[in-house]
């Protein structure tokens, strides 16, 4: 096996499974690029008994999408032995052809059966979801030498239909693994382990652009600089990711349109719009599919739900996926900029702006990590921007922190290159923030005003006022 980075507990556990002595059903989930498949072909790497991955419905004619996830299934069938059979009309004779193919090459060993993008071969009419409990509930699970697992970017389909099932497959997974985007420690050993060497602020830069989706990092090339590659990958007249975001979405929801709609309204607003505002500007309907269409985003780790600081009734919903957030930013809806865009406005006002937002998203992105630095790792917290928006004033802080332990912290948060050093100014304006806050919350909690900057504080006359500092390097944690 190679040195995978990170996944360690959902590598043991996969080992554990597999060294079993009983059928095992395994489903593993998580955003479009992840990592799954990956995770699953260098865990098992020649133990397979079969393989399949279902048709991608990106650009496929519907009208023949089922009949082509049939024949693609047969073909998968062939590859791992199959002979003598007629290509199947339907999923039931699919996974029947599956069962024959099994019990011919049964000889006592596991056999690994792995399904990957489970949810694309779920069609329209099709009745996959029946054929596939019977394939599980009838046969499969009856022997103590399978291991079934399947994998899904679909993540809203995967938790409706497998995980939350109430039908035939319920209660029948033995463990869902949901995979998440890298920490920033873990696209630095990632880099590392690629020989490519790269500085703490560039990974940083990298992952604001990118975030930590594991296929997005290996289209940098060794050689290049981090400027280099995000333009090789976004800007560039054939760039690698130039059509992402379609097919990112098309991939995955059915009505793409609308869930593209929502995700495009909140980039507009770092704080994000509650539900109401988003049917009123978006124009989709409510009831259950705008909340399918918020669930699934949800699911899919591009958006989060959260309460503002003082606000428990109204839910609000903000954009949390880098990738998105950057491609909507620079590129949807503009003409395509000069193909060394990022080369030659490193260091404008106009980037310096944009790194200013996304390291507040990267911060969120790493709040164990911050939690941890600020020695309250165990303590039940929450967190949020807040805007405070009156007659006189109109103020926002970066991030809150509200803890249990009656402290909240004001976090201000600064991607700088060096040192951030606070002028007098700036003090009297954080000396507002702090005695807002203070007004706005119980008496029995305090007010601690942390900073989290890249390279940390710079002490001087005003530095004091600052309780505690988190650095680009407690992140990294």
């Amino acid at each position: 096996m190679k040195n995978i980075i990170g996944r360690k507990k959902e590598i043991e556990e996969l080992e554990r499974l597999y060294n079993a002595d009983n059928a095992e059903f395994v489903a593993v989930y998580g955003r479009r690029r992840v990592g799954k498949t990956y995770l699953i072909k260098e865990v098992f790497k020649d133990r397979f008994a079969f393989w399949h991955t279902g048709l991608s419905p990106y650009d496929h004619d519907k009208k023949f999408l089922l009949r082509d996830q049939l024949q693609t299934f047969f073909y998968s069938l062939q590859d791992y032995g199959l002979e003598g059979e007629p290509s199947p009309k339907s999923w039931l004779e699919a996974f029947r052809l599956l069962e024959k193919l099994l019990a011919k090459k049964d000889d006592g060993s596991r056999q690994v059966v792995f399904i990957d993008e489970l949810p694309w071969m779920d069609t329209a009419r099709s009745r996959f979801i029946p054929a596939f409990e019977h394939f599980w509930n009838g046969w499969a699970s009856k022997r103590d030498n399978i291991m079934l697992v399947v994998c899904g970017s679909a993540t809203s389909w995967m938790e409706d239909n497998l995980i939350n099932n109430k039908g035939g497959l319920y209660n029948r997974l033995n463990r869902e693994m949901k995979l998440h985007p890298f920490t920033l420690a873990e696209c630095e050993a990632y880099f590392r382990s690629k020989e490519m060497m790269m500085s703490r602020y560039d990974v940083a830069q990298t992952y604001m652009v990118f975030g930590g989706i594991p296929h997005y990092l290996s289209l940098f090339e060794k050689g290049y600089s981090t400027a280099q590659n995000i333009d090789k990958l976004l800007f560039d007249k054939n760039a690698k990711l130039k059509n992402e975001f379609d097919r990112l979405f098309g991939s995955l929801f059915k009505n793409a349109d609308e869930h593209k709609k929502v995700i495009r309204l909140l980039a507009e607003r770092r704080s994000g719009y509650t539900r109401k505002e988003i049917l009123e500007q978006t124009g989709i309907k409510d009831g259950g599919g705008a909340s399918d269409i918020l669930k699934g985003l949800m699911e899919s780790d591009f958006i989060k739900c959260y309460y503002p600081f003082g606000e428990r009734r109204t839910e609000h919903y903000r954009l949390t996926d880098h990738f998105c957030a950057t491609y909507l930013h620079f590129l949807d809806g503009k003409d395509r900029p000069d193909s060394q865009f990022w080369q030659k406005n490193n260091v404008s006002p106009r980037l310096n702006s944009w790194r200013g937002f996304a390291f507040e998203e990267l911060c969120f992105a790493h709040i164990n990590q911050v939690k941890q630095k600020l020695g309250i790792g165990s303590v039940t917290t929450t967190e949020s921007s807040w805007i405070v928006d009156s007659s006189d004033q109109k103020q926002q802080i970066d991030m809150l922190i509200d803890r249990a332990d009656n402290v909240v912290n004001l976090c201000e948060i600064k991607f700088y290159a060096k040192p951030f050093a606070i002028n007098g100014k700036y003090e009297t304006e954080l000396r507002e923030r702090v005695q807002t806050l203070v007004d706005n919350v119980p008496q029995k909690k305090s007010v601690h005003l942390t900073l989290i900057a890249a390279y940390g504080l710079k002490q001087n006359e005003y530095s004091n006022l600052v309780q505690s500092v988190v650095t680009l390097d407690d992140l990294f944690a």
